[in-house]
């Protein structure tokens, strides 16, 4: 993750603030920063998003296309995550270091996204066995200001939402032979029903307290913070901490109760 070195006076500061529910932009412990989605902003994708938040701008591009489904479920189709972490997004991006962020978040993403319980992966079936279709994520980091987790949660639902899947119309040739046609026309298509894909809602701890949407002056004051994938009904599908510091099991109940609360608001 991207960081920021501050002074012990800074982090002080920010921490009494946290402590008085006072933090340094005005808000609350509880308060996001303001939001801003884009759908369809990227012509030559199935489905894309633009997120921002506060300051961290996220991209995301989905393609579907026609492969063989996975042999543990060969009635589902599935998804697939890349994350490009962009240097011009902060200078830790650059080389390795990025290309290991990529990795990590993509593997989170795929936990959180690519099962029956988020996203209906039977939709994506086309003949058991033989053919699925497969979405391909590409997430962009543009901009990071803290909060990827969250930013790129919103951006994958709102991609989702927005992908248009072409209607498939399955023949048999005169051997038997099964052909597969796509429909030609935009509106005949499938539309997915992303209202149980789970948004990731990150906790950070502060001292005694913790935060929702960390700014990155925030995450340098931080020593864990827990990130819980949450549906709308207020069920957790995932549960990852996050940092080198600990969590005792109270203020981990503590932030998950918080987490639901904040998601369902």
């Amino acid at each position: 993750m991207a960081t920021i070195q501050i002074s012990e006076a800074e982090k002080v500061y920010i921490m009494h603030g946290v402590r008085d529910d006072l933090r340094v932009d005005g808000r609350g412990c509880e308060d996001y920063r303001h939001m801003e989605i884009e759908t369809d902003v990227v012509s030559n994708t199935d489905g894309s998003a633009k997120v921002r938040l506060g300051q961290t701008d996220i991209l995301v591009g989905i393609k579907a296309e026609i492969g063989r489904p996975r042999p543990m479920a060969p009635d589902e189709g599935y998804l697939e995550f890349f994350v490009d972490c962009s240097a011009n997004a902060t200078p830790e991006f650059e080389g390795r270091g990025g290309e290991e962020l990529g990795v990590e978040l993509s593997n989170s993403l795929y936990k959180v996204f690519n099962n029956r319980h988020s996203v209906d992966l039977r939709s994506l079936s086309i003949c058991p066995g033989e053919h699925c279709w497969v979405l391909y994520v590409d997430v962009l980091l543009l901009q990071c200001d803290g909060n990827l987790f969250d930013a790129m949660s919103i951006s994958i639902k709102a991609a989702l939402f927005n992908t248009r899947i072409p209607k498939v119309h399955i023949s048999e040739d005169e051997e038997g032979g099964k052909e597969i046609e796509l429909s030609d026309d935009p509106y005949d298509c499938m539309r997915l029903n992303v209202e149980n894909v789970p948004c990731i809602v990150t906790l950070s701890k502060i001292g005694h307290r913790h935060v929702v949407d960390a700014t990155l002056l925030e995450k340098a004051c931080s020593v864990a913070s827990l990130f819980i994938s949450v549906t709308h009904k207020g069920t957790v599908t995932c549960v990852r901490k996050l940092g080198g510091g600990s969590l005792d099991p109270d203020s981990i109940f503590e932030m998950t109760e918080e987490q639901q609360v904040s998601l369902l608001s």
